[in-house]
């Protein structure tokens, strides 16, 4: 049996994470369908070098399971979180990483996410506005029975903001996840993941999913959405 392995996907195109200041991380391949016991490969490239000023290099991969919450698995590179089993391994340096999972079973089908994290020193600085995309659930998520949308809120400061999910007009209070990246190190802003996650027909049943996000730095909201019909 095959199993489907994703990475997150822009609907249209590649993904691309603006995580931080003019780095752009893109992933590669845009989905893997592999046989049960396999090893599947997923790699992951910068446009800049990721070596930090203090030596290291702070790249995680992380997975969002069908109805789970994301789940960090490596840091800096190569080492795992605790609890990861060492199946999974983390490689590279400067721009090129990989991710590797030598024998891939049923409960490793997700979507993958390389993620370049600062560190955790606070630097205050000058208010930065945010930029902001919004991602929908890959084919083979939407095949397990449940959909993910993913926001990404990028280089932000300060800290505090405030993030909304609408579907069809209508604000979901609960249902999602905020996730923040460490205070990066260069341009000392912020960044999150926010993740809504739906099932199949809670999906199915609606059309326009927005992400709408306030913060001190703008004057109004950044409303970001997606429609089923633009697929």
């Amino acid at each position: 049996r095959k199993l489907p392995i994703s990475k997150a996907k822009n609907v249209g195109s590649s993904w691309v994470s603006r995580s931080t200041g003019d780095i752009e991380m893109i992933q590669t391949p845009l989905s893997l369908l592999i046989t049960s016991g396999e090893p599947a490969s997923i790699s992951c490239r910068s446009n800049q070098s990721l070596l930090n000023s203090d030596g290291n290099t702070y790249l995680n991969w992380l997975v969002h399971k069908p109805g789970q919450s994301p789940q960090r698995l490596i840091y800096k590179i190569s080492n795992r979180d605790s609890g990861i089993p060492d199946k999974f391994s983390g490689s590279g340096s400067g721009t090129d990483f990989t991710l590797k999972i030598s024998s891939v079973e049923v409960e490793d089908v997700g979507v993958y996410y390389c993620m370049q994290a600062g560190t955790k020193v606070e630097i205050k600085r000058t208010a930065a506005k945010p930029t902001v995309s919004i991602f929908q659930p890959s084919p083979e998520e939407l095949k397990s029975g449940s959909a993910s949308l993913v926001c990404f809120v990028n280089n932000f400061y300060p800290k505090e903001i405030d993030i909304k999910w609408k579907v069809d007009g209508v604000e979901k209070k609960d249902g999602f996840l905020n996730s923040f990246t460490d205070q990066d190190t260069k341009d000392s802003t912020y960044s999150l993941s926010s993740i809504l996650s739906l099932t199949q027909g809670e999906y199915d049943s609606h059309n326009i999913f927005v992400c709408e996000v306030s913060h001190e730095s703008l004057t109004s909201p950044i409303v970001k959405s997606v429609s089923k019909n633009e697929c």
